[in-house]
């Protein structure tokens, strides 16, 4: 499987530039290229108050409809986040876009303090088959709780994609959460970040990275702009888990109602 990795500065409250700037990418991705991945609320970037309301965006809104046609058009799939706006009501989402449309929406459930104002917490953890590969989306402050990771292995998941916007001086938290989620669960793990400055001042990290199921990097980022295509060998997936396998060794289970989607489609319903 084939990732491109696209840390990019982007402009909060500038939809129309960080959509040209991600369509641009999606149509300039290699042929054989699966999926791209872009950073955390990369079509609107950080908003807030008055203009939280005026940028974000329903599923169905124009930007998401435009990246859609965009993977039809290369036959590709394309994670990215955006603010959404549903009925009134704003998430910080991300989205797995294929061909065929919206194969999933994760909504952020564990929020950074300085969104907790604004923007409502998700009510589950969720996954979905892509490609034969079982995929879960965290969102930056996710990946620094294990359980988060955890519920995603738990419904199955072997590639956990998160969208980050994760900005100094914490950079070296997420570099260590993202190989410890990935060694603790054993499957592959995906970051990509933002870079460069943000309106309020932010200095967002870098350090996108690509980390094998055994916990080890496939591939990090600087902190500069970085177009990266990492291959993930799955074979490693039962590599890791041949001599032992955390999941079914546990003696502790994480509560929640799990619902399986007859799509293939699974969630964990958060109490």
């Amino acid at each position: 499987m084939k990732i491109e990795l696209m840390q990019l500065a982007g402009r909060d409250g500038d939809t129309a530039y960080n959509l040209r700037r991600a369509l641009e990418a999606i149509a300039t991705c290699g042929a054989d290229t699966d999926l791209l991945v872009f950073p955390e609320t990369h079509l609107m970037g950080f908003v807030a108050g008055e203009q939280l309301a005026e940028v974000a965006q329903p599923l169905d809104g124009p930007a998401l409809r435009a990246i859609q046609q965009a993977a039809r058009e290369r036959d590709v799939a394309v994670v990215i986040g955006l603010v959404e706006s549903d009925a009134g009501v704003h998430y910080n989402t991300s989205v797995l876009v294929t061909p065929e449309g919206i194969a999933l929406r994760y909504r952020k459930t564990h929020l950074w303090p300085s969104e907790r104002g604004d923007i409502t917490p998700g009510d589950r953890l969720v996954t979905a088959l892509w490609k034969g590969i079982r995929v879960g989306i965290l969102i930056c402050y996710d990946i620094e709780l294990p359980e988060t990771a955890r519920a995603l292995a738990q419904l199955g998941a072997e590639l956990i994609i998160v969208t980050n916007g994760n900005m100094d001086p914490y950079g070296p938290v997420h570099r260590t959460a993202i190989m410890a989620r990935a060694q603790e669960n054993q499957l592959f793990s995906v970051m990509v970040n933002r870079v460069g400055e943000g309106d309020d001042g932010l200095v967002f990290a870098g350090g996108s990275a690509a980390i094998d199921p055994f916990g080890r990097p496939l591939f990090e980022a600087g902190r500069d702009e970085t177009r990266q295509v990492v291959t993930l060998d799955l074979t490693q997936l039962d590599a890791a888990r041949a001599d032992y396998h955390y999941l079914n060794d546990r003696r502790l289970h994480l509560s929640g109602e799990s619902v399986q989607h007859a799509d293939g489609r699974r969630e964990l319903l958060l109490r």
